[in-house]
């Protein structure tokens, strides 16, 4: 079981942006979906699917947070065919951040919006089969400038399982803004490779909760842990979500959250919805008292 999952907000797109993504990639399939009844939203509907043997869930939850450049999914490429294919897929009703190019990082790349907000980076990568075929880029920007080496640092602590590879920085002769330091970093959590950076010019998008890295917990032990290392924005406590010191949003769930939250009867179901909406950090046995009406 993948032990940390992206998770990804749409207004009411989350399926249909799932079976366009899933047309795009082999090795993916549509898991599941399932309807979250009476949230601020109204029913709400959450999508499992795997995307290049990449585990994710989306949710159409309303219209409160939107997508943005600061977390985009890096696609390692085979060929220039497909760098292009993707391209012309994912672009459509969307928007390029990058034009479709020749860089000094890749032979043929591209930076695009796609129509339901979600940034992708398409690369032709020469050494394809030792990387990664979608990977989570954290851009570091805005008020979080120059705070990517301090989060790989943090993580390394946090994780039991976690693994810094590739860092490379920004040269004094490249122009950048000055808190920049780091152009490419890798930092592999429990199995999920990451790409960090900070952003060149600084930027100004941030991190918000349409991006966010749901960690999958044993036990209400290793919940509690993951909420008193990783929260720190008080106000965003909600529904098992948090805020780091970065701005980066996380979900601290129990791995058998859809069991939890989506099996038994019309009522108890009810029951533990309108308990899960009031928490904060996730409680396992208030969970269980709500499914038996006490």
């Amino acid at each position: 079981m993948q032990k940390i999952v992206p998770h990804l907000w749409f207004n009411k797109e989350a399926l249909e942006a799932a079976e366009l993504y899933l047309s795009l990639f082999d090795h993916s399939k549509l898991n599941g979906t399932v309807i979250l009844p009476d949230t601020p939203s109204g029913d709400a509907m959450t999508v499992d699917f795997d995307l290049a043997g990449i585990n994710f869930n989306s949710l159409s939850g309303g219209p409160f947070f939107r997508l943005n450049p600061s977390i985009s999914l890096m696609v390692a490429c085979r060929d220039k065919e497909e760098v292009s294919r993707l391209y012309a897929a994912l672009k459509e009703g969307g928007q390029e951040l990058m034009p479709l190019d020749a860089y000094p990082f890749s032979p043929w790349y591209a930076w695009i919006e796609d129509r339901y907000g979600l940034s992708w980076q398409l690369m032709l990568t020469e050494d394809y089969e030792s990387v990664p075929r979608i990977r989570p880029v954290l851009l570091f920007s805005g008020d979080a400038s120059g705070k990517a080496e301090d989060f790989i640092k943090t993580s390394l602590s946090v994780f039991p399982h976690a693994e810094k590879g590739e860092v490379s920085y920004y040269t004094p002769e490249e122009p950048h803004h000055e808190k920049a330091r780091i152009n490419y970093g890798e930092l592999t959590l429990e199995g999920l490779q990451l790409v960090v950076m900070d952003h060149g010019e600084g930027g100004d998008f941030t991190f918000n909760e349409a991006f966010s890295l749901m960690i999958s917990c044993r036990d209400q032990k290793e919940i509690d842990y993951y909420w008193e290392k990783l929260s720190h924005v008080p106000e965003a406590e909600q529904c098992g979500w948090i805020k780091d010191q970065y701005g980066i949003s996380w979900q601290i769930v129990p791995e058998d959250m859809n069991r939890i939250l989506f099996e038994g009867t019309e009522e108890e179901i009810r029951r533990i919805t309108e308990a899960f909406l009031k928490m904060k950090k996730l409680d396992l046995v208030e969970l269980d008292l709500a499914r038996i009406g006490e």
